[in-house]
């Protein structure tokens, strides 16, 4: 990972100020001559930098997002723990952790950290964006920001504006952190236990009743307790505690909350998705109930050169990251 250091002062949408932002980042392959070989990816809430990890069948060697052939470029979202600045570097007036005290950052705030990237790599166009979930919130708001800079665009289970489904499972997940009694403690792993009851509240999103009874159904009808599906749950918490922290959770969600297209652009979502001209390839998942494919179709049905694909999987919204045999299939006809 590189991390790139702004050391101007950072404007939040908030009227707060950052004295200076470090972003952390991931390249793969190289630019080309014309430059005109560019592929920048938005990431979802808890993954990092570096798409070869996360999106494994889709990018990297030997995948369609090949770095022989693309400039791959993806940064660390503003207010995560994986290189950019957040609640766990260090406040300037203090010397000490923000923690809790970090300010609120959102969707667009994203963006503006990663335009200051694209300039430092002096990349003028980008020939595909591409982001799913909380990366698709990214993509489309950049491309509102700078339209003239992006030629295609690529969105899969995503929307133009955060749902008040969406508010509420993110309400629900932070209120599990906050219940923690450790949550306002100045240590890096304040509030785990509260961040792992909200992964499982999140995990119940990201699959559906139908992943959960094929997949952890106990066999054994006499069972009493400890039952498959508690051990999943309890499986998937740790995983994340593991690797992210709760500070960061609280805040990214807080963020996603923030999705509007609209705000301070007239309110009228739909005429800024009609101001989206760049050919767009638009995929939803038929089981996904935290980004339903409703969203998807709202947004092909007001964005001119948009198309829709719908694809099946048992995965529900996870099938973003997961079905990527489908996904190359369309999107090698796209690109």
């Amino acid at each position: 990972m590189k991390v790139f250091e702004y050391k101007n002062d950072f404007a939040l949408e908030n009227g707060k100020t950052l004295s200076g932002i470090e972003i952390g980042y991931h390249t793969h392959g190289e630019l080309n001559a014309a430059k005109n070989n560019v592929v920048w990816i938005c990431h979802a809430l808890t993954a990092n930098s570096d798409p070869t990890d996360w999106w494994k069948g889709l990018i990297g060697p030997g995948f369609l997002i090949d770095p022989k052939k693309y400039f791959i470029v993806a940064s660390n979202i503003l207010g995560s723990c994986y290189g950019s600045t957040g609640p766990l570097s260090i406040d300037p007036s203090t010397g000490e952790p923000y923690y809790s005290s970090f300010p609120s950052v959102t969707i667009r705030d994203m963006v503006e950290a990663n335009i200051l990237l694209r300039k430092h790599l002096g990349i003028e166009k980008i020939h595909l964006m591409m982001g799913g979930s909380m990366g698709g919130y990214q993509a489309l708001e950049w491309c509102v920001m700078e339209k003239n800079r992006i030629e295609k665009l690529f969105l899969i289970a995503t929307s133009p504006s955060e749902s008040a489904w969406g508010v509420a499972v993110h309400t629900a997940q932070r209120l599990a952190i906050e219940a923690d009694g450790t949550w306002q403690d100045r240590d890096e792993k304040a509030g785990a236990k509260g961040l792992k009851a909200a992964r499982a509240i999140g995990m119940l999103t990201y699959r559906n009743y139908s992943t959960f009874q094929e997949k952890q159904t106990d066999p054994d009808p006499e069972k009493i307790d400890n039952f498959k599906a508690s051990s999943y749950l309890n499986y998937q918490g740790d995983k994340l505690v593991n690797r992210f922290n709760a500070f960061s959770y609280w805040l990214l969600t807080k963020a996603m909350d923030s999705h509007h297209l609209g705000r301070c652009r007239g309110g009228d979502l739909i005429k800024v998705l009609q101001s989206i001209q760049l050919p767009t390839l638009i995929i939803g998942i038929s089981t996904d109930i935290l980004c339903p494919l409703d969203e998807q179709r709202f947004t092909a049905e007001h964005m001119p050169s948009a198309q829709l694909v719908e694809i099946d999987s048992a995965y529900g919204h996870d099938g973003f990251i997961i079905e990527t045999v489908q996904i190359t299939q369309h999107l090698k006809g796209f690109i």
